[in-house]
C-alpha cells in the first residue's frame, strides 16, 4: 500500500468516526488519534475541545446562577 492510500485511510477512519460515534464524542472522547500526524488537525481538535468545555461550563454557571433565590 503507498504511503498516500496509508494517509488517507486515517483520515476516512476520522470521517467514518465523526459519523459513527458523532463528532463531538467523536474528537473529545473516542480516541487522541495520534495516528494522524498533522498539527492543523491536532490544534483544531484542541481548541474544538477547548471551546465545547468552555461553552459547557458557561451554561452550567448560568443555569446555576438562574436557580439561586434572589
Amino acid at each position: 500500500m503507498s504511503k498516500k492510500n496509508k494517509e488517507l485511510e486515517k483520515w476516512k477512519n476520522v470521517e467514518y468516526r465523526m459519523r459513527e460515534e458523532g463528532f463531538h464524542y467523536c474528537f473529545k472522547w473516542y480516541s487522541f488519534f495520534e495516528e494522524i500526524e498533522d498539527e492543523e488537525f491536532h490544534q483544531l481538535r484542541h481548541d474544538y475541545i477547548d471551546a465545547a468545555d468552555k461553552l459547557e461550563n458557561y451554561i452550567k454557571a448560568k443555569v446555576n446562577v438562574l436557580r439561586s433565590p434572589e
